[in-house]
C-alpha cells in the first residue's frame, strides 16, 4: 500500500482519537458536579474491564494474560490512575484548552525521565525540545498569584504521571502483549477506584443524566488509545503528532461555544511552542531511524 494511502488511513484513525479525547473531556466536565474523580475512574475501569474481557474472550487471547510481571503492571497503572484523576479534576477547574495544552508536555517529560528509567541518552536536540516545552508552559500558565490555581497544577502534574505511564508501558511492551497490559490496567484501576471512591462508605450511583456520560468516558478512553496505536502502526510519528495537535483548537472552540470560555491567545501561543518542542524531537528521531534502516 502506498505511503499516501497510509497517511490517509492514519489521519482517519487520528480523527477518531481527537473525537475520543474531546468527548472524554466534555464528559468529565459534565460529570464534575455529580461524581468525584475516583467514582468516575471506578465506573470507567469497570466498564472498560468488561469490554476488554469480552474482546480477549472473542479473540481467544487469554493465554497471553500473564501475572509474571504483576508488580510492573501495578506500578504503571498506579501512575496512570493518579494522572487520570488529576486530569479529570483539571477539566472541571480550568479552561479545557489550557488542560490540553499542558497535557501536550507529557512527551517532553518522557525525554527527561527516559535516561533514568530506559537508559536513553539526553541529546542536544532533546534538551532543546524540553527547553521549548518549558517556555511554552510558562506562556500557558503565566505564573502569578492570580493565574496559578490548583487546576493548573493538577493539569501540569497529570502530564508528568502520563509520562511515567508511557515509560513503564514501553518497558512492559518488551515482554507483555497489549491484551495483557489492558487487562491488568482495567482490573487494577477498577479496584483502585473502588477503594478510593468507597473509603468513606459513600459511592454515588450514576443517574439517568450522568450514566450516558460515564459510558462515553469508558468507551472514549479505550477508543482514543486504540486509534492512536493504529495510526502509529501505519504512519510515522512525525505525521501523527501534528494531527493530534488539532484537538487543541477543537477543544478551545467547544469550550468557547458550550462553556463560555474565552479563546486565550497566550494558551494557543504557548501550545504552539510546546508542539514545536515535541515535533522537533519526533522529527529528529524519525531521521535517525531512516539513517539506521539504510
Amino acid at each position: 500500500m502506498s505511503g499516501k494511502s497510509n497517511i490517509t488511513r492514519a489521519a482517519i484513525w487520528m480523527i477518531g482519537a481527537i473525537v475520543s479525547f474531546t468527548s472524554m473531556a466534555v464528559a468529565g466536565r459534565e460529570l464534575g458536579g455529580q461524581l468525584d474523580t475516583f467514582e468516575i475512574m471506578m465506573y470507567r475501569s469497570v466498564i472498560g474491564l468488561l469490554i476488554v474481557c469480552a474482546l480477549i474472550s472473542y479473540t481467544g487471547h487469554w493465554k497471553a494474560v500473564s501475572a509474571a510481571r504483576l508488580h510492573s503492571h501495578l506500578g504503571r497503572n498506579l501512575a496512570h490512575f493518579i494522572g487520570q484523576n488529576l486530569w479529570f479534576f483539571a477539566v472541571t477547574a480550568i479552561p479545557l484548552a489550557q488542560v490540553f495544552a499542558l497535557e501536550f508536555t507529557s512527551p517532553l517529560w518522557v525525554i527527561i525521565l527516559a535516561p533514568f528509567f530506559l537508559g536513553e541518552p539526553l541529546t542536544r536536540v532533546r534538551v532543546l525540545a524540553v527547553s521549548l516545552g518549558f517556555i511554552g508552559i510558562l506562556i500557558v500558565a503565566r505564573p502569578s498569584p492570580e493565574t496559578l490555581t490548583i487546576g493548573t497544577f493538577a493539569a501540569a502534574a497529570s502530564a508528568i504521571f502520563f509520562a511515567a505511564t508511557t515509560i513503564m508501558t514501553k518497558r512492559l511492551t518488551r515482554t507483555e502483549t497489549v491484551a495483557c497490559i489492558l487487562f491488568w490496567l482495567t482490573l487494577s484501576q477498577a479496584i483502585m477506584g473502588l477503594i478510593t471512591a468507597g473509603y468513606d462508605g459513600d459511592i454515588t450511583l450514576p443517574d439517568a443524566q450522568s450514566a450516558p456520560w460515564v459510558l462515553v468516558i469508558a468507551i472514549a478512553g479505550l477508543t482514543a488509545h486504540f486509534s492512536i496505536t493504529n495510526a502509529l502502526a501505519i504512519a510515522p510519528a512525525s505525521v501523527v503528532i501534528p494531527i493530534d495537535f488539532v484537538r487543541l483548537p477543537a477543544i478551545a472552540v467547544i469550550g468557547m461555544l458550550y462553556y463560555n470560555e474565552p479563546l486565550d491567545v497566550y494558551v494557543l501561543i504557548g501550545a504552539l511552542i510546546i508542539f514545536g518542542g515535541n515535533y522537533l524531537n519526533v522529527a529528529s528521531e524519525t531521521r535517525k531511524n531512516r539513517v539506521a534502516d539504510r
